[in-house]
């Protein structure tokens, strides 16, 4: 299989950050440094190591939805001592990691997995998952601030896709739901900051098939088979 694919499998890091890996030259296969996103192994024979460290395919991928609280980075580790998503997930199994990113302030749902496959088929914007926030904000959106979010805004990296929208609650200040399917940086917010209603606080509810239910912030749960059923299918596959 692909290095890349071997390396996601692995747990190691995301398709993406399985690649990013390769080109710093953290990758070595049979004590040989791989750089070349191409490169092939043989699981069975070849010796995969990163950073040093011998990464095997991982048996059985696991699953987990955390309900994020506010005032955590969404990293496995962070440089400047910030309080993580790492500090409210299990410690084993090795190589889970969070399936995109929610910032610091935001609250909800978080993925964690070790399957890399799966993650790099969720957050690939060719599978348009959506996922489906409740955002309160200053002011009321008007009915055509509803109608220009839904049918996109332009943002400083283009245009946004087509997006669901409802007023929840008129306020002030207004309790709204959005529903995505793409997942710039920060793109809720700065999609509410374009028609002058700036964001509160903001909660994401579900992510694909998978919702919270009645989850407490800061606590965590395995994902059935049938839940992992389900996000593959969301993410155009059956496997």
């Amino acid at each position: 299989m692909r290095l890349q694919r071997f390396l996601a499998r692995s747990g190691v890091a995301s398709r993406r950050g399985s690649e990013d890996l390769m080109t710093a030259g953290r990758v070595r296969v049979n004590g040989e440094v791989v750089r070349e996103l191409g490169s092939r192994v043989d699981p069975l024979v070849d010796v995969v190591e990163v950073d040093g460290r011998v990464v095997t395919l991982a048996s059985t991928p696991v699953y987990i939805v955390l309900n994020k609280p506010a005032g955590y980075v969404t990293t496995m580790n962070d440089p400047q001592g910030r309080p993580t998503v790492a500090d409210i997930v299990p410690r084993d199994p090795a190589g889970l990691f969070p399936v995109g990113r929610l910032d610091l302030e935001t609250t909800g749902l978080l993925l964690f997995t070790t399957d890399g496959d799966l993650a790099h088929r969720l957050l690939h914007p060719r599978y348009h998952v959506e996922k489906v926030y409740h955002a309160r904000v200053q002011g009321t959106p008007s009915p055509e601030d509803l109608d220009t979010l839904a049918a996109g805004v332009k943002l400083e990296d283009g245009m946004t896709a087509p997006a669901r929208v409802r007023l929840l609650d008129p306020g002030p200040p207004a309790s709204v739901e959005i529903a995505i399917r793409e997942g710039r940086k920060r793109q809720v917010r700065r999609m509410f900051l374009a028609v002058e209603h700036a964001v509160i606080s903001l909660h994401r509810e579900s992510f694909g098939p998978i919702r919270l239910g009645d989850l407490a912030a800061g606590a965590h749960r395995a994902l059935g088979s049938e839940e992992v059923a389900a996000l593959w299918r969301a993410a155009g596959s059956d496997v």
